[in-house]
Parts: structure tokens; C-alpha cells; sequence
């Protein structure tokens, strides 16, 4: 294609997970129900904080704002893929992949602060237990769970804005199953290199400075709960941050995992592999995590259950 064609181009092409005829149909339905399980149970973990008043902690408003994160994160990727898998044909329109750049960067940098900030909500709870509920105000809350968002926002604007109003040349295919910032960027014939440049920036900053909070909080609540004589204290501390510490492995593993690849063996193929897991499978697996892990969920899901069932006598 021209240059002239492609910078005014209306569509383009995604490449998918696999051009595997054979294993379309299969991949349908997994991603089906992995995105229906992460609908479930997301949007059931939201209405559960919402409506049991015992959940209305500092905790679990993080928690519910992880599950909105995750949800929307899975709804912004899946269903288009869904979609992909039925008609065979890959193609998304020129500004349906800007918006989705845009939502996929606003949900992923989100979800790095929201997992730092729930980290420091527990170091409080575990280190200054007197004065937690004073710390842990409601302004508090809404200020780090408030800040993460105008920041992402902000983030995923800029890299939108400045890829799409680049000039595009060569081919219209994006090698992935979804419109991301770096497959977009072989497909630049312009601000190709500023871009990158900013996106290694961006992603290293996003990534060691949300790590590291998460790091000298769990070194300080290892420190306070080796202080703990109580054994019943102890097993406490440890249960409280259990759920949490899970997510914060699998996510940060599998983010680590894809940039420590070494060049020789980094590929498009692992990225995308690494993407299925950490924008499908992970959203999934966290409110099984939160649900099957907490005690405090599974007795407000019976109270919630046992209040509509007395309704619908």
C-alpha cells in the first residue's frame, strides 16, 4: 500500500492468538469462558462491596476498584477477540483501535497503583494497626485510588494521540489479537523512535516505581510480624496479606517474565502469550483469589444470599 492510502487508512488488520484454522473453534470457547468466569465473578465482587456493609473497609474498596479494573480491562480486549474467532476476519476499525489503545493503557497502568496502593493500605493495617482507621481515612482512599486513574488516563491519551496522528506506511497488519502500542509501532513511518523512547520510559517507570512500593511494604510487614510474640498474630498478618501477595506474583511475574526475556529468544509470539495472561487470565483468577482465600467474602456472599432468598419468599 501507498503511504497516502495507509495515513488515511479506516481499518486494520489483528493477526490474532493463532491462524490455526483448526484451533479456532477451541479458542473460542476457551476465552469464552474465561471471559464469562471474569464477568461473574468481578461484577459480583463489586455488587458484594457495594451492598454488604461489613465489606466497607479500606480493603475492599481497593479490592472493588481492582475488579472494576479488571473487568473493564477484559471487556476492552475479549469481546472484540470473541468476535474475531466467529466472522474470521480480524479486522478493527481505524478509530475503534484507538479507543481501544486508549481503555487497554487506562486499565493496565491503572491496575500497577492500584496493587501498590492496596500493598501500603496493608503495610498500615499490619505496622500501625492504632492509628490505621485515622491513616485510612475515606479522603485517603479516594486520593490513591483517584491519582492512579487521572495518571493512566493522562498516559493513555498521550501514546493514543501521538500514534494516531502519525503517519502510517507499509502494511495495515498488527501482529497481535489486540491494538497495543508497541505492534503499532512497526506500521509508523514517523515519531516511530520518539514513541518507542517514550513508551521503555513510561513502562520501566510504571513498572519499578509500583514494584518497589509493593516491595518495602512487604519488607516492613515481614519485619512487624517477626516482631509479633503471638503466634494467633502472626497467622493473622499473614492470612490478611495472603490474597494480596498472590495477585501481586502472578501479575508482576508474568510482566517480569515478558520484559526479561533475552533478545535472542523475544518474540512477538511470547508477548502475546504473555498478554493473554496478563489481560484475560489474571483478571479471571483475582476474585477467585479474594473470594476463595477470604473468609470475610464467603460470609458476606451467605448474608447477601440469605437476604434475597428471605426477599424472594
Amino acid at each position: 500500500m501507498s503511504q497516502q492510502n495507509l495515513t488515511s487508512l479506516t481499518a486494520f488488520i489483528l493477526m490474532g492468538v493463532s491462524r490455526q484454522p483448526e484451533l479456532q473453534v477451541l479458542l473460542f470457547m476457551v476465552f469464552l469462558i474465561i471471559y464469562t468466569i471474569t464477568v461473574v465473578g468481578n461484577l459480583g465482587m463489586i455488587i458484594l462491596t457495594q451492598v454488604d456493609s461489613r465489606l466497607h473497609t479500606p480493603m475492599y474498596f481497593f479490592i472493588k476498584h481492582l475488579a472494576f479494573i479488571d473487568l473493564g480491562n477484559s471487556t476492552v480486549i475479549c469481546p472484540k477477540m470473541l468476535a474475531n474467532f466467529v466472522v474470521d476476519q480480524n479486522e478493527i476499525s481505524y478509530y475503534a483501535c484507538a479507543t481501544q489503545l486508549a481503555f487497554f493503557l487506562l486499565f493496565i497502568i491503572s491496575e500497577f497503583f492500584i496493587l501498590s496502593a492496596m500493598a501500603y493500605d496493608r503495610c498500615l493495617a499490619i505496622c500501625k494497626p492504632l492509628r490505621y482507621n485515622v491513616i485510612m481515612s475515606q479522603r485517603h482512599c479516594r486520593v490513591l485510588v483517584g491519582i492512579p486513574y487521572l495518571y493512566s488516563t493522562f498516559q493513555g491519551l498521550m501514546f493514543t494521540i501521538k500514534i494516531f496522528t502519525s503517519s502510517f506506511c507499509g502494511s495495515n497488519v498488527i501482529n497481535h489479537f489486540y491494538c497495543d502500542d508497541v505492534p503499532l509501532l512497526p506500521l509508523l513511518c514517523s515519531n516511530a523512535q520518539e514513541i518507542e523512547l517514550l513508551i521503555i520510559l513510561f513502562s520501566t517507570f510504571n513498572l519499578l516505581s509500583s514494584l518497589l512500593v509493593v516491595l518495602v511494604s512487604y519488607i516492613l510487614i515481614l519485619i512487624a510480624i517477626f516482631r509479633m510474640h503471638s503466634r494467633e498474630g502472626k497467622r493473622k498478618a499473614f492470612s490478611t496479606c495472603g490474597s494480596h501477595l498472590t495477585v501481586v506474583v502472578i501479575f508482576y511475574g508474568s510482566l517480569l517474565f515478558m520484559y526479561t526475556q533475552p533478545k535472542s529468544t523475544h518474540s512477538f509470539y511470547t508477548d502475546k502469550m504473555a498478554s493473554v495472561f496478563y489481560t484475560l487470565v489474571i483478571p479471571m483468577l483475582n476474585p477467585l483469589i479474594y473470594s476463595l482465600r477470604n473468609k470475610e467474602v464467603k460470609n458476606a456472599f451467605h448474608r447477601v444470599f440469605k437476604n434475597q432468598c428471605k426477599l424472594c419468599i
